[in-house]
């Protein structure tokens, strides 16, 4: 992962590139002794400076300030466990509305197929029978310009078994420059076959995550047209919803990006896969000791540790220490 996919996970933690650039040269020794200063060797102007410093004070990534000088930086592992434990809160406030959302789904579907039979100016479509739906779905993907988003569950049809929405197919608009998204839900992953070729896609740039408890199947197709499947996948008669119309598609667009950043990406290691020892050496990383100190504390030799830091660095597709410091608080691997 480059630089620039860094800044972007960094913004989604509620903090810019700026406040990472200043965040780690408070971490460094020496450090500027002043705003300007601090500017310079960055090279920002004093006011992006200072609204980065405001931010990560908000996050509380540093202690005030000690007279006219700058902030003092808060340890890497402190000031994670203080951002986690806010973006905590901000996650069960989200779920919430998650929940509310997803609550509303097939109550709105199911009101509009018992009133909707043809296409309208509302931009509301049924598509009714499995080959139909097939057909309407393999439009949509070939229309796709910019992006298809996707959450995938059970139940499948008996007559496709590699199951709906992810069509075989579905690596062809990457090949045509199309960002596509899928979540997949993780009961789906035990029907045969279906593992390795979720795998296939990914290493043909299909991007893929993992979530539990899915609320709904659907396809959004450059964030206009979403289709939503059928509720009961077996039976031939059943109808998908097909939806343009612009307040639907705005409530439906914001619900697979809610499930999409609670996923995890395919192939991730999970909690079970660290053990103990990764979990207190990836705790020291966070706080900052060096790698004579960790080799010290785990009565190891210091080329153990570093390779053992490179090992879980590339498991958390990190780049840096630091980086690899924040993936391990925010999937709850550091002890303590």
């Amino acid at each position: 992962m480059g630089r620039t996919g860094w800044d972007t996970q960094w913004q989604a933690l509620g903090l810019g590139a700026d406040e990472l650039r200043v965040y780690e040269a408070l971490l460094d020794v020496p450090v500027p002794a002043s705003r300007t200063a601090l500017a310079q060797h960055l090279g920002l102007t004093v006011r992006r400076v200072t609204n980065a410093l405001d931010h990560l004070a908000e996050r509380r990534f540093t202690h005030p300030a000690r007279g006219a000088g700058l902030p003092v930086a808060m340890a890497p592992a402190t000031a994670l466990r203080n951002l986690i434990h806010l973006h905590q809160a901000e996650l069960l406030h989200r779920s919430a509305e998650l929940e509310e959302l997803s609550g509303s789904v097939d109550r709105i579907a199911a009101q509009l197929l018992s009133s909707v039979h043809t296409p309208r100016a509302t931009g509301i479509e049924t598509v009714r029978g499995g080959a139909a739906i097939a057909a309407r779905v393999a439009s949509l993907l070939v229309s796709a310009s910019e992006e298809i988003a996707l959450l995938d569950r059970p139940p499948y049809a008996s007559s496709e078994p590699d199951g709906m929405p992810v069509p075989l197919d579905m690596a062809e608009p990457v090949r045509r420059g199309v960002r596509v998204r899928v979540v997949v839900d993780r009961e789906g992953l035990s029907f045969h076959g279906r593992a390795r070729g979720l795998g296939d896609l990914a290493v043909q740039g299909v991007q893929i995550r993992v979530g539990t408890d899915l609320p709904t199947k659907l396809i959004t197709v450059d964030r206009r047209v979403t289709l939503l499947p059928p509720t009961d996948a077996a039976d031939p008669t059943a109808s998908a919803l097909v939806v343009s119309d612009a307040l639907l598609s705005n409530a439906l667009v914001p619900l697979f990006e809610s499930v999409w950043e609670r996923a995890l990406p395919i192939g991730s290691v999970t909690h079970d896969q660290i053990t103990e020892e990764d979990r207190e050496l990836l705790t020291m990383l966070a706080s900052g000791l060096k790698d004579e100190a960790m080799a010290r504390r785990l009565d190891i030799h210091v080329h153990t540790v570093r390779r053992r830091i490179t090992r879980l660095m590339q498991a958390l597709n990190a780049e840096t220490r630091f980086q690899a410091g924040v993936q391990a608080a925010l999937r709850g691997w550091l002890a303590g």
